[in-house]
């Protein structure tokens, strides 16, 4: 399943997520920007060795943090507005709770979901974890890990949708 990291099923776990559609250029040009800019000196032309790559990148993200002000922050830089966050990182990370009201099941080492007498690819990043799934209208199910429907699945053809 597109857009779906071992990283962002944890941070799933902590964090409120909103799935959104990638930027463009109409609806955010300061993003589309930042990624010209850390495309051209970071990332292009590619360099030979992943070690060159991190150098380069870093270079970019001290240069964009530390140096470069934005106009967003008053012409100030990024760095003079930031503060480290006092909250501590979770030692062991909360088990998603479902009310019940659904459909609970868990996606196997497979990375699949069993349904009805069909087995379901999902992603990987889920293998071991439990989601909801519920009907949402005329043969099509909702999958939800936690708070975010993460798939639709469509019974007429059996095809996941995201």
């Amino acid at each position: 399943m597109h857009g779906l990291s071992r990283l962002s099923v944890r941070w799933m776990r902590l964090i409120h997520h909103h799935r959104i559609t990638a930027p463009t250029p109409r609806e955010s040009g300061t993003h589309e920007r930042t990624y010209r800019t850390l495309r051209r000196s970071a990332i292009r032309p590619a360099r030979a060795k992943r070690a060159a790559h991190r150098r380069a990148f870093n270079v970019f993200r001290a240069e964009c943090n530390d140096e470069r002000p934005h106009e967003t922050f008053g012409m100030e830089t990024a760095a003079a507005q930031s503060a480290r966050t006092p909250r501590r990182y979770p030692a062991t990370l909360p088990v998603p709770e479902y009310l019940g009201l659904y459909t609970v099941k868990t996606i196997t080492t497979g990375d699949t979901l069993g349904f009805g007498n069909r087995v379901l690819d999902l992603a990987n990043a889920l293998t071991g974890t439990r989601v909801e799934r519920y009907d949402a209208h005329d043969g099509v199910r909702h999958i939800c890990f936690n708070t975010v429907l993460i798939a639709t699945l469509d019974e007429r053809d059996y095809m996941i949708k995201e």
